[in-house]
């Protein structure tokens, strides 16, 4: 590193070692300052930021005013371990009601969200079933249980989102059809639904196409927030699985769009 010396008694980490834990720090703190990287690091804050924009590039973090942080945005989707811990116990029962729609036998799709994975750990009760996702999580949880037969979608693996995503894993859903599919999204608004990833999306709407039926597991917060692109009609579902969170006026904009809304209890997960 031109111009920067370790301090002394601490090893000089190469980029790639130094980026790792950054990014680590990062995921478990939920927001760092770029002095403070740079001095346990014993390098520049330039050196710093330009870590910062090669995390970002890939998809870890999020640069802000003097850091960068783990959490969302309408441009940036959060690591898999944030959208995990995220409304988490709704997103548990919502799974434990949207299980009840599976019959053994049938085919079905998740797609890379994480209320589909709350989803995927109670599938192996309907078996036998199989199961068609492009999601590392759920492709790991179901690859050993018996009764379940299991597809994997390729393509591109994206690291921060622990999937296959891109035209590649679309191109592979062509093939195929489904009883099922249960997907999520990251924001409703005005009756759609959008995302922050358009290789996402294409996934997603692939998966759409090829499922005979469609449900939207979604937990409340996700109303009335805002992303960039474009996913479908919120009444490209079937049916919408929602927490009792809902605000009444989101709750009102479903009904009269004529979709089938099933209301969970947070209490019932």
């Amino acid at each position: 590193m031109t111009g920067e010396t370790a301090a002394p008694g601490q090893q000089e980490r190469n980029p790639h070692e130094r980026q790792e834990d950054i990014r680590e720090r990062i995921l478990a703190q939920g927001f760092v300052r770029v002095s403070e990287l740079a001095s346990a690091h014993a390098v520049s804050n330039m050196t710093i930021r330009r870590d910062l924009d090669a995390l970002e590039e890939q998809g870890w973090v999020r640069k802000v005013r003097g850091g960068a942080t783990a959490e969302p945005s309408a441009f940036y989707h959060g690591d898999v371990r944030h959208r995990m811990q995220a409304m988490n116990v709704e997103k548990r029962a919502i799974a434990a009601r949207a299980v009840e729609l599976v019959e053994r036998g049938q085919t079905v799709m998740l797609d890379e969200s994480t209320t589909g994975y709350g989803l995927a750990q109670l599938l192996p009760s309907r078996r036998p079933v199989t199961v068609i996702t492009n999601f590392l999580p759920s492709l790991h949880l179901l690859s050993r249980q018996p009764g379940v037969d299991l597809i994997a979608l390729g393509g591109s693996y994206k690291p921060s989102y622990d999937a296959f995503l891109g035209p590649g894993t679309a191109e592979s859903v062509g093939a195929m059809t489904a009883d099922l599919l249960f997907a999520s999204t990251t924001a409703i608004t005005d009756g759609a639904c959008y995302h922050r990833s358009q290789e996402t999306i294409l996934v997603k709407q692939a998966l759409m196409r090829a499922a005979a039926r469609k449900v939207l597991l979604v937990d409340h917060a996700k109303f009335g927030r805002r992303a960039v692109h474009h996913l479908a009609p919120v009444d490209a579902f079937d049916v919408v699985v929602v927490d009792t969170g809902i605000d009444e006026a989101h709750l009102a904009d479903l009904r009269a769009r004529d979709i089938e809304v099933i209301l969970v209890d947070v209490d019932e997960g």
